[in-house]
């Protein structure tokens, strides 16, 4: 299956259009979040579960608000 455009629904990434391959039923979104103390050598990201909504085109995603 090649690649296909699919729209964000809800959430911190409402509205973004993203490529996909496979219609996968599940995309993860990350968001780094600031460190207060920059010395460490850590990254910390808030994580966001989409999933995938409908069965025509457009393909799209909707947030997931109960997710992790």
């Amino acid at each position: 299956m090649g690649w296909e455009t699919a729209e964000l629904e809800g959430g911190p990434a409402d509205g973004t259009r993203i490529r996909v391959s496979g219609r996968p039923r599940v995309l993860q979104v990350t968001a780094e979040c600031p460190l207060e103390d920059a010395g460490h050598d850590v990254r910390v990201a808030a994580v966001y579960v989409y999933r995938r909504v409908g069965g025509v085109p457009p393909l799209r995603y909707a947030w997931d608000w109960a997710s992790p």
